[in-house]
């Protein structure tokens, strides 16, 4: 029977919690720097006479990343309230309902563009979402609860391997058709994070790898994806294109050059006013590093580092196996997420289109890293000595 008298006090991760907070007031800041001349352009085009003395044409993207905030805070306390066992009972819906949102992307009327892919869906009054977003949650949930049980089979071919590279196959290959080669790159870091720490063999990994490459080359000839080639080629020697293919990684490494070591500040950085494309999403990274610097640029990707540390050590210590392989994919989607983009803007990886996860300009990616925060938070409420015997001796079939 439940003694009350010796239950324990359950607390969430403070650390997480703050570093989380932190991440998007900060992002909320940047935005509002660096997104003028586009919010500019913005105005100019709806009609808006931004010539007028009373005129504030500058702070279109600011005030939509504080709505998206403010939609964002609720999904995080409820997330971070709710037992986190609930999303192992929701896992299997919300696998097959992410799958079912990325095939409607390819129903002509539903999908709106965006630069080379078709990955939001148009939904009335939500304006659009990234499906992708959710993708990553119900993979996450879903890989948990199937290798939950299957300690000793992952680590082998047939009934480890096979079935994890369809499972992640088929969210990869609706991400290809699309096209979205960042949110594949991402989604396949996720599900790999999870298999590793679910005891898969190092070998089946790299082999799993090399065979992904193999097929990734293929798609992209058989498809035709030459944006894709191009991308690679940039990566490659920026140089050959510097008005074309190589423009987005030349000005980020620009960006990056003229920051030095402690920035020109947030009115000193000038590849806001249109030099660098996509300064508050896809190349926030880029401008933080021109406006604060190698020291600023360390500081946030610093954070994110933190974020990783927080989110292992609470999947070190969750009750079970299902909240430490969680725990694991849900710190893989903010952190991992963060060191590719951050990756992308300094060339280390081929550009693509992804967001700085809790920073950069977005709605889905908002919510969603919102959501995943608020997860993991709720996960460390039973990652302490004292709560998780608790648990494991109040749920006896839970025990790892």
């Amino acid at each position: 029977m439940l003694n009350l008298n010796t239950r324990p006090r359950f607390e969430f991760d403070h650390v997480l919690a703050i570093t989380t907070f932190l991440l998007a007031v900060f992002g909320l800041v940047m935005i509002s720097s660096v997104s003028v001349y586009e919010s500019y352009q913005v105005y100019v085009k709806q009609g808006i006479d931004c010539g007028a003395i009373s005129a504030n044409c500058n702070d279109f993207y600011f005030w939509r990343q504080a709505r998206n905030i403010a939609v964002a805070l609720p999904f995080w306390i409820i997330a971070s309230s709710i037992p986190y066992l609930f999303w192992r009972k929701l896992a299997p819906p919300l696998f097959v309902g992410s799958i079912v949102l990325l095939i409607m992307l390819f129903i002509p009327g539903l999908s709106t563009s965006y630069g080379t892919s078709q990955s939001w869906l148009a939904i009335p009054i939500l304006n659009s979402i990234q499906p992708v977003e959710l993708a990553k949650l119900g993979l996450i949930f879903y890989l948990a609860r199937w290798m939950e049980g299957r300690r000793d089979a992952i680590a082998t071919l047939e009934n480890g391997f096979t079935p994890f590279a369809v499972i992640l196959g088929i969210i990869a290959i609706l991400l290809i058709l699309q096209p979205d080669f960042g949110g594949t790159l991402v989604v396949t870091l996720i599900a790999t994070g999870i298999y590793y720490a679910a005891g898969a063999r190092p070998k089946h990994i790299l082999v799993g790898g090399l065979i992904a490459a193999i097929l990734a080359v293929l798609a992209v000839n058989v498809l035709g994806l030459d944006y894709v080639k191009n991308r690679f080629t940039a990566f490659l020697d920026p140089s050959l294109d510097p008005e074309g293919i190589g423009f987005q990684v030349k000005q980020s490494l620009i960006a990056v050059g003229k920051g030095g070591f402690f920035g020109a500040g947030m009115e000193g950085a000038t590849q806001r006013f249109g030099y660098l494309p996509e300064a508050q999403s896809d190349a926030i990274y880029a401008a933080t590093a021109e406006a604060f610097g190698f020291f600023g640029s360390v500081i946030l990707a610093g954070l994110f580092l933190l974020v990783a540390y927080r989110g292992f050590k609470i999947a070190s210590k969750a009750p079970d196996r299902f909240g430490q392989l969680a725990a694991v994919g849900l710190s893989c989607a903010i952190a991992g997420q963060a060191f590719i983009h951050i990756g992308v803007n300094i060339a280390m990886l081929p550009y693509t289109g992804i967001t700085l996860p809790l920073v950069s300009y977005g709605g889905s990616s908002m919510v969603a890293s919102f959501i995943s925060a608020g997860i993991l938070l709720n996960i460390s409420k039973y990652s302490n000595t004292n709560s998780s015997s608790f648990y494991r001796e109040n749920n006896p079939r839970r025990r790892i």
